[in-house]
């Protein structure tokens, strides 16, 4: 599949890429997309939801009733769980929601994920570029020029760049990502990728190692 490159004014340079088959062009394989996208969202759980439970509240541990002929559950103290303001039974405790994946498996969710966006012609590839300065101004014009403001847009660069990062981090529906970390998730969250000529070589290569 090729593409035009295009400039951040959106006009074409006359060259055009073609996109590797073995990462934009495979049949999608939808359900190690859903583990990978659980895989992130889990990550991103904190996991301190804490409640206090029977034996951690600070009450008395008097027993308020009889055990039996009081017509209903015996509980003993005030800090039962059947009374209110007692402790919580089974209650959330702090815990990691991590969990692992092969690495065949991520890699294969990736390449499912970008063959999706090839196949819906969602994807934008433009010339390397720098800013002077952070200036959100700038990115803005880049996005209108390409013809995709008002879409959720995931920039791909090859390697770190902070002041386009910093240029677009003020803007709601668009994001920049290194290629060499590229997340299943932040691609298929985008409506339009745009990536630049140095960011598909890096993909290439982490994703056909």
């Amino acid at each position: 599949m090729e593409i035009n490159v295009l400039d951040i004014k959106g006009q074409e340079t006359g060259r055009k890429v073609t996109l590797n088959e073995s990462i934009f062009g495979i049949e999608p394989n939808d359900h190690v997309i859903y583990l990978d996208v659980k895989r992130y969202l889990a990550d991103q759980r904190q996991g301190t939801a804490k409640a206090k439970e029977r034996s951690e509240h600070a009450g008395s541990t008097r027993k308020l009733g009889r055990q039996k002929g009081g017509g209903g559950a015996r509980h003993g103290d005030i800090n039962s769980p059947l009374l209110r303001g007692g402790g919580r039974v089974f209650g959330p405790r702090p815990r990691d929601y991590r969990f692992k994946l092969n690495k065949k498996t991520i890699v294969l969710a990736r390449k499912s994920a970008l063959s999706y966006k090839a196949q819906e012609n969602a994807i934008i590839v433009v010339e390397d570029f720098n800013f002077e300065a952070p200036k959100t101004k700038e990115f803005i014009n880049v996005v209108k020029n390409l013809k995709v403001d008002g879409k959720k847009v995931l920039m791909v660069l090859p390697e770190s760049n902070k002041n386009v990062y910093l240029s677009a981090r003020n803007l709601q529906r668009s994001e920049v990502a290194l290629a060499a970390s590229l997340s299943t998730y932040k691609v298929l969250n985008a409506d339009v990728m745009v990536i630049t000529e140095n960011s598909l070589k890096t993909i290439d290569s982490v994703l056909n190692k």
